[in-house]
């Protein structure tokens, strides 16, 4: 999933809707979320949060939140969590304006792979282990 998000964002997407469309194409969720992800990315046009991050959480919230088929808000809220952390132990910071570093067009798609693929990484491993538990 991380080689096919990293292609999509090198390729025009942007880093959220990257992370959603390989998400869908894996089957971890429907490629509806793709329109929702645009508002995302650039940490939400604002330089705050990742917008990898918040695609990861996105994933997590459809598969484990609220009135969803495995009805468990709470699990939903503890996964964020773990995504959260993982991703920080990964990068320290969750800012995309800190993330990013500043820079823009090729060498911000450069750096930002990192994120897309962290990203991916962190939520297909958190779907596996709760699936398989």
């Amino acid at each position: 999933m991380k080689e096919k998000a990293v292609e999509y964002f090198k390729n025009g997407y942007s880093c959220s809707e990257s992370v959603i469309k390989a998400a869908a194409e894996a089957g971890l969720c429907p490629s509806e979320l793709l329109p929702l992800a645009t508002a995302f990315s650039g940490g939400m046009a604002s330089g705050c949060a990742c917008g990898a991050l918040t695609a990861a959480q996105m994933i997590n919230g459809y598969n484990f939140g609220r009135e969803n088929s495995c009805v468990n808000e709470a699990l939903a809220r503890q996964n964020a969590k773990e995504i959260v952390d993982e991703f920080k132990n990964r990068n320290k910071v969750t800012c995309c304006r800190v993330l990013s570093g500043g820079l823009e067009g090729a060498a911000r798609k450069e750096r930002c792979s990192k994120y897309v693929a962290d990203a991916c990484e962190i939520i297909e491993k958190l779907l596996k282990a709760k699936v398989d538990a």
